[in-house]
C-alpha cells in the first residue's frame, strides 16, 4: 500500500512543469489557435520591422485588384455607344441588341452589357455604321400643324424638317402632338432624352391651356390630386387660373409626365375641352424670345439646368400641392 501512496505524487509531479511549459511557450494566431512547427514545437514569433509593417503590401494588392485590365481600358458599354451616337436612349439600344439588330465586328452580339472599344470596333445597327457624334442640343418652338417623328413617309410637315440647317441626326425628345405648339427639344444625345421624359426624373413642364367653359374650383382639385387615363392615374398637377370667363377659361398648368396628350385628356376627363394648348417651359428653359418656328442651340448653363432638374425628387412639388388640396377639401372652401 506504501508503494502505491509514492507513485501517484510522482507522476503528477512529472506532468505539471511539461503543461506549463507548453503554455509559456505557445503563440497563439489572432483567432485563438495556437502556431506549431511540424515537431509539435511552438514556433517563435517572427515581427517584421516597422518600417516594413507598413510598406503598404495591402494597398497594393487593393490597388492592383481594382486596376483595370488592358483590355478593358478605353472599353464603354454597347447600349452606352450607341445611345451616345444618338440612335435610341439606352434602354431602347438594350432592346436592338436583343433583337439581333446590332453587330459588332461582323458579328451579330446579343449579350447585354457587352463592351466595346469605340475606336477599333465596327458597330452596326440596322445596316448604319456608327459614328460618336458631337452632342448636340437644340430648342424649337413648334407651331401648330407640324408633327413630331422622323418618319420619312409622314404626308403632314414634320417639325424635324424645321432643323434642316442643323448638321447630324437629331431626334425629338418627348412630343407635342399636332393641335398643339410651344416649346419642343431635338437632340441626337440618348441619355438625355431619357432624363428629360422619364416620369422617374419628374421635369417639370408648364402649358398655356385655354379650356372651353367656366372651370370649377372643385374639378380643378380633382386634376391636382391626380386622375385616372387608360395608362394609370396621373402623378397630379399644379394649375393657376389666369384668367375665368362664361366661355373661356385661361391656365398655367404644370405637369411632370409625360403620358400620351395627356393635358388634352385630363381636361376632357373633368368636362372641360382644350381649346388651345402651347408649351411654354421645359425645367429651366423658357419659350421668351424664340418666336413660332424658330430654334436655338442650348446654352451649357441650361443643359446643366435641365439636368439638375432631372432628379427622382422631382414629385416633391406636385406631393405638396397635393396635400394643399387635401386641406383645402377638408375646410370645405
Amino acid at each position: 500500500m506504501a508503494a502505491k501512496k509514492s507513485k501517484r505524487p510522482a507522476t503528477r509531479s512529472a506532468k505539471k512543469p511539461a503543461t506549463r511549459q507548453a503554455k509559456k511557450g505557445a503563440v497563439r494566431k489572432p483567432g485563438g489557435a495556437k502556431r506549431t512547427s511540424g515537431s509539435g514545437r511552438p514556433r517563435a514569433r517572427v515581427q517584421k520591422p516597422r518600417g516594413e509593417a507598413k510598406s503598404g503590401s495591402l494597398f497594393d494588392r487593393i490597388a492592383l485588384s481594382k486596376a483595370p485590365e488592358s483590355h478593358e481600358r478605353g472599353r464603354v458599354r454597347l447600349n452606352q455607344y450607341i445611345a451616345q451616337c444618338g440612335v435610341a436612349s439606352r434602354r431602347g439600344s438594350d432592346e436592338l441588341i436583343a433583337q439581333g439588330r446590332v453587330t459588332v465586328n461582323g458579328e451579330v452580339t446579343t449579350e447585354l452589357g457587352t463592351k466595346v472599344d469605340p475606336i477599333h470596333d465596327r458597330i452596326v445597327v440596322d445596316d448604319r455604321v456608327l459614328e460618336r457624334e458631337k452632342p448636340t442640343y437644340v430648342l424649337l418652338h413648334k407651331p401648330q400643324g407640324f408633327v413630331c417623328t422622323n418618319a420619312t413617309h409622314e404626308q403632314k410637315p414634320r417639325a424635324v424638317d424645321l432643323l434642316a440647317s442643323v448638321k447630324g441626326r437629331l431626334f425629338s425628345v418627348g412630343r407635342l402632338d399636332v393641335d398643339s405648339e410651344g416649346l419642343i427639344l431635338f437632340t441626337n444625345d440618348g441619355d438625355f432624352s431619357e432624363r428629360m421624359t422619364h416620369p422617374r426624373y419628374g421635369v417639370p413642364k408648364n402649358y398655356e391651356v385655354v379650356v372651353r367653359g367656366r372651370v370649377e374650383y372643385e374639378k380643378l382639385d380633382k386634376l391636382r390630386g391626380g386622375v385616372w387615363l387608360a395608362e394609370g392615374k396621373t402623378s397630379g398637377a399644379r394649375i393657376r387660373i389666369k384668367r375665368r370667363g362664361a366661355e373661356r377659361s385661361y391656365l398655367d398648368v404644370e405637369i411632370r409626365e409625360g403620358k400620351n396628350r395627356e393635358v388634352r385628356r385630363m381636361f376632357s376627363r373633368i368636362g372641360y375641352p382644350v381649346l388651345r394648348l402651347k408649351r411654354t417651359r421645359i425645367g429651366p428653359v423658357t419659350i421668351r424670345g424664340l418666336a413660332k418656328g424658330r430654334y436655338r442651340f442650348l446654352t451649357k448653363p441650361e443643359i446643366d439646368g435641365l439636368l439638375a432638374a432631372a432628379s427622382a425628387d422631382g414629385e416633391t412639388e406636385v406631393a405638396a400641392e397635393r396635400e394643399a388640396t387635401r386641406q383645402r377639401r377638408r375646410r370645405g372652401r
